[in-house]
């Protein structure tokens, strides 16, 4: 287990930021569901000042603004030097996480090993159900999974690592039969309001320590 892995490659790396006056990030990625049916986009947000590498490696929490995060889109942001996939999940997508087919396809559905905090062991692996939030690194060899939100994924959406073919469902749970051995880790977050996700910091009454996940 690695308590603060960081990515090999600096072009892989998205910008986030300290405090909730400040932008987490340079730019947004979105990605349409299939029930949506608009392609993959970008979306521009304002340039903001960003801290620097000994910030993003003590693990300062970030705050994620979400007000513009529509349902069926994605965006990324870094915390801890990893990448962060923050998902607003539409209800048919939630619907299907519990579909008893897509079930028998995972390989851990109940989230039974340590790759989240307690408050995110349930069906949507999450606080809240809509918005799914995970460290974007494949549990195999630490490849960056692809947002697949077409059904492409075992018929599901999902994400699709690109390396050696892992796949997890739209809740970050593997599937079987794939070399990625445990689900993408969900990091600690909590939220500041409606509008603003804190990424790195428990809710109240929580203490998981993301040290202590199976892998990332």
């Amino acid at each position: 287990m690695q308590n603060t892995p960081t990515l090999p490659n600096p072009s892989r790396s998205f910008n986030s930021s300290v405090t909730p006056n400040r932008r987490d990030f340079l730019y947004i990625a979105t990605a349409a569901m299939a029930g949506v049916g608009t392609a993959a986009v970008l979306w521009p947000m304002i340039n903001q000042m960003q801290p620097d590498a000994s910030v993003i490696a003590a693990g300062v929490p970030i705050d994620i603004d979400i007000s513009q995060l529509e349902p069926g889109q994605q965006i990324r942001a870094i915390w801890r030097g990893m990448p962060v996939y923050i998902v607003n999940r539409p209800q048919t997508a939630l619907a299907s996480l519990q579909n008893p087919q897509l079930l028998a396809m995972l390989r851990d559905p109940q989230s039974d090993q340590l790759q989240q905090p307690p408050y995110a062991v349930n069906w949507h692996r999450s606080i809240k159900p809509e918005f799914l939030v995970l460290v974007g690194i494949c549990t195999h060899l630490g490849c960056l999974p692809e947002f697949k939100p077409d059904g492409s994924v075992g018929g599901y959406d999902g994400y699709f690592c690109p390396c050696h073919g892992s796949k997890y469902d739209l809740a970050g749970r593997v599937f079987s039969g794939v070399p990625a051995p445990y689900n993408l880790p969900v990091p600690p977050h909590r939220y500041v309001s409606d509008k603003v996700l804190r990424i790195g910091e428990n809710p109240d009454g929580q203490t998981f320590d993301f040290g202590t996940i199976e892998q990332v």
